[in-house]
Formats: C-alpha cells, sequence, structure tokens
C-alpha cells in the first residue's frame, strides 16, 4: 500500500475542504490498470503524462477479458456473461466521478489518452495544460468504447460532427482544439499554472454553500436529456426543502454586508439496520 491505504494513488489535501488525488505511476506513464480501481478525481502524477490510458501489458496478457486463454470461457454465452460482468464494473469505477456529490475538477497534462477521456469526460470541470494530447483512442485496440466517452462526449462539446470524426479516427487533438469545442474549459501554460488554477476554483467552490453548490450540479446532471419542463418540475419539487437552509439568509448577510460567510459542513450518516 503506499499513500493513504492506496497502491496506485496519492490522495492529499492541500487546503481545507480540497482533497488532491493523483494516478500514481509515473513510471508507467499512469496506464491504468483495472487492479487499481478509479473511483474519484484524478489528476496525474510526474511530468509526462496524466495518463496514456489502459495498460497494454494487460491488456495483451493471456488470461484478459481481451486475451482469453484457449481453455477459457468455451461457452460463448458464458464467456458473454463474464465480459458484461467485467464492462459494468469498469462503467460503475467511471461512473463514480460523475455520481459524486461533490464538484470534481479534472487537471490534464501531457499525454491525456483513451480510457483517461472517459474519466475526464465524467468529471464537472476540466482544466489542462498547453501540452497536453487527448486521443479517443479505443478504435485502434479494435474495440468501441463502451464505459463512458461516447455517451458522455456529444453532451460535452458543441459539434457533433467533431465527436464522430475523433472517435472513429482515432487521431490525436491538442489543447486549444480541446478548448475550441469546449471539452476543457480553460489551457494554462505549465502543468503547474494548471494546478494553480483548478485548487483556485476549488477554493472558490469551498466557500460557498455545500447545499446549494451540490444542489446545482445534481440539477444541471439530472436536466442534461431531459425536457425542459422536467427539468424545471424535478427542480422545485427538490427545492422546496433544499431552500429551506439556513444558508441562504447567512449568504444574504454575507452580500449585504460585503462579509464572507462561514457555512456549515454537511453531515452523511451512514444508518445502521
Amino acid at each position: 500500500m503506499g499513500e493513504n491505504g492506496y497502491t496506485h494513488f496519492r490522495v492529499t489535501v492541500p487546503e481545507p475542504w480540497v482533497a488532491h488525488v493523483e494516478i500514481n505511476r509515473p513510471d508507467k506513464l499512469n496506464a491504468i490498470s483495472p487492479e487499481q480501481g478509479m473511483a474519484g478525481t484524478a489528476i496525474g502524477s510526474g511530468e509526462k503524462a496524466f495518463s496514456v490510458g489502459i495498460d497494454l501489458k494487460w491488456v495483451a496478457k493471456e488470461g484478459s477479458p481481451f486475451n482469453p486463454r484457449p481453455d477459457e470461457y468455451a461457452d460463448p454465452a458464458r464467456r458473454a456473461a463474464a465480459l458484461r460482468r467485467f464492462g459494468i464494473e469498469f462503467q460503475d469505477c467511471i461512473t463514480s466521478i460523475e455520481k459524486c456529490d461533490k464538484p470534481v475538477i479534472c487537471v490534464l497534462h501531457g499525454f491525456a489518452l483513451g480510457v483517461t477521456a472517459d474519466i475526464c469526460s465524467a468529471a464537472d470541470i476540466r482544466i489542462c495544460s498547453k501540452d497536453t494530447v487527448f486521443c479517443v483512442k479505443e478504435v485502434d485496440l479494435g474495440i468501441a468504447s463502451d464505459i463512458g466517452i461516447l455517451a458522455r462526449l456529444p453532451k460535452v462539446v458543441g459539434s457533433y460532427t467533431w465527436v464522430k470524426e475523433v472517435a472513429m479516427t482515432g487521431r490525436n487533438f491538442d489543447a486549444d482544439e480541446a478548448y475550441r469545442v469546449g471539452f476543457v474549459g480553460s489551457v494554462l501554460p505549465t502543468k503547474q499554472d494548471a494546478l494553480v488554477e483548478a485548487f483556485s476554483v476549488a477554493r472558490s467552490l469551498s466557500g460557498k454553500s455545500p447545499v446549494a453548490v451540490q444542489a446545482v450540479k445534481h440539477f444541471l446532471d439530472y436536466s442534461r436529456g431531459r425536457t425542459v419542463t422536467e427539468g424545471l418540475q424535478y427542480q422545485l419539487a427538490y427545492n422546496m426543502a433544499a431552500i429551506q437552509t439556513k444558508d441562504v439568509p447567512d449568504a444574504i448577510k454575507g452580500l449585504m454586508s460585503k462579509k464572507t460567510p462561514t457555512f456549515e459542513k454537511l453531515y452523511y450518516q451512514h444508518w445502521k439496520y
């Protein structure tokens, strides 16, 4: 086990209410293997790569889902069932980022290839350095990605034509192109500059009402893919309870007095039965 009990992740708390999670396999250019697990936001450690995507040595290893042993799963239906279970687990890893109640900021630098795009597409805010090289790489492995990017990317960027082109060709695209289509919100000169920007955004978010911030994220995610009427109805039903928070008068008082309010943290109760 490494830092904070994780083998391939480094988790630190650089300031109150901000967690910094890094993929920590710099000797492998942060290549991702299933045994790592991938719950939470990720920022790649090392200078060369956020991540080069899935670990090809694991993919090529006999006995992996992509390269079964000759004696494995003689019955196609049973092999299909095993692949489905593997796929669901992999999807859940990526979706856990999107489902996180708290805002997730993804900082990218260097190589950000393959499954990396799936990870960052599930984040709320994406920031990258000027040297970032992106790629939706799965087509070059002979597969169509089924863990997130093809479902999320069309909802993130403004051009469906562009999505189809990069997904079907598997070509690289740079930080400026990612910014132009809206895949990232800002491009900074270096990885360090990108981290400084991310911490600044995180600091701003951490100073606001957690009730409000988490509700905004929830409303936006819920409304994506639904009609305006459906979104409005749900938001009103939700806010009938949420708007009763004491954070509202505290926030208004702070605005009027020009003093920064301090909001209570949220409490999570794990009920036992």
